[in-house]
């Protein structure tokens, strides 16, 4: 049975400057036939432009981007055998379209099965008239909108649910078992939303009793980064199990680098510790990386000696990277920690925090009793306080403690 198709004097083109008029798509048997309608306006007054296809395989071919609405005729013939064969291939090569369903009052239930198949609304053949399907058309452009723009928020908070469990997982865990070490760590990466940044850090406790730690920094900001500090990470860890250390391991890991980093121009700065099974000495190596702080009972803290240390990992071939004996005593608590922390500016001018700025800080919250976790999330707080607000660059400190013994 021929559907009435309304029909619309010739429209002219839009005025340049005025909002675009809407194009509706019919999709029918007859186009020549059925219901007369002088002309559909749209809410802005404008006449609606009509095309009409008379089979699916036309339609295809005149679905351009500039249609906005589908006005099908469930009658039209379709694969399948329930009766919605044509709705559901329109829907597959209009995804983005609004579809209205054509048919008749006696198929009330047909076609509020077809709005749960897909379709945005329905009209029945008997009541068309210019001012209901102009309105029919308005309502289904603006519920496809709609539905779009909800099926993205959903997908956008799902992408970010899994991204933060990815990112969390990817976050170490310390393998300090049978260590009398205390460990605490704080991160914030300077990405907005991110969970992970071009910081890393580990600690692991070797067979023979040795503790060691690592704290590095993969130049940039991006996805990029992040990636490789993790693969950084996980060499440094697999490397240090087998048995590396000092400056073999960090010439491993510069290969690893060179072969993983997206560009020649990333670098990363690394600072290791390998502390003895007796808790009193550690093995210092710095690439590039600022020197740990180290605190004893009785005394401020003070850096660690930095001088003679290598360059940052990918910048030199062939480097080489000494390390540096160091006395801790019996009770210490040694701080590892990347230029986030000392690079966030101090008020309004150009003056950073820096090394010297940042070792006041420890030692007036050491004086206030400040300690593990503590004393770590103090400090961030106040580098972010003297900033102005969050720092621009990642942030990681990790602080291993030692009680007296």
């Amino acid at each position: 049975m021929p559907v009435p198709v309304p029909r619309q004097r010739e429209t002219p083109a839009p005025e340049i400057g005025g909002p675009a008029p809407l194009t509706l798509l019919v999709v029918e048997d007859d186009p020549a036939g059925g219901l007369t309608v002088p002309e559909i306006l749209n809410a802005d007054g404008q006449r609606i432009r009509l095309r009409s296809a008379r089979n699916l395989t036309e339609a295809a071919r005149l679905l351009t981007p500039d249609v906005h609405c589908v006005l099908l005729d469930l009658a039209l013939p379709g694969p399948g055998e329930d009766g919605f064969g044509a709705l559901r291939e329109v829907l597959r090569i209009a995804p983005r379209h609004a579809v209205l369903v054509l048919t008749a009052e006696a198929d009330a239930e047909r076609a509020a099965e077809a709005v749960r198949v897909g379709a945005q609304d329905f009209l029945f053949r008997d009541e068309l008239d210019g001012r209901l399907l102009s309105r029919a058309i308005r309502y289904a452009v603006e519920r496809k909108r709609a539905d779009i723009a909800q099926y993205k928020l959903a997908e956008s908070k799902l992408r970010a649910q899994e991204n933060a469990r990815l990112e969390r997982g990817l976050l170490p865990t310390p393998l300090l078992d049978g260590s009398d070490l205390r460990f605490a760590a704080r991160y914030r990466p300077g990405r907005s939303r991110a969970l992970l940044g071009g910081d890393f850090y580990d600690a692991v406790r070797t067979p023979d009793g040795t503790v060691h730690a690592m704290i590095g920094d993969v130049c940039g900001h991006g996805p990029d980064e992040a990636a490789l500090g993790v693969e950084l990470r996980i060499a440094w860890r697999a490397l240090t199990l087998a048995g590396l250390c000092g400056d073999d391991l960090l010439a491993t890991l510069q290969e690893v680098l060179e072969v993983e980093r997206p560009c020649e121009e990333i670098f990363a700065t690394l600072c290791t510790v390998d502390i003895s099974p007796d808790g009193r000495r550690a093995g210092l190596c710095l690439a590039g990386h600022p020197a740990p702080l180290v605190s004893r009972p009785g005394r401020a803290a003070r850096l660690l000696p930095y001088e003679n240390s290598g360059p940052a990992l990918g910048l030199l071939p062939r480097a080489r990277w000494p390390r540096r004996q160091v006395d801790l005593g019996g009770t210490w608590s040694l701080m590892l920690y990347t230029d986030g922390l000392i690079e966030g500016r101090i008020g309004e001018g150009r003056e950073r925090l820096g090394q010297d700025g940042m070792v006041d800080m420890i030692n007036r919250h050491l004086e206030d009793g400040l300690t593990g976790e503590a004393l770590l999330e103090a400090s961030v707080t106040e580098a972010r306080r003297l900033n102005g607000g969050e720092l621009t660059d990642d942030v990681a400190v990790v602080l291993l403690s030692r009680a007296g013994g």
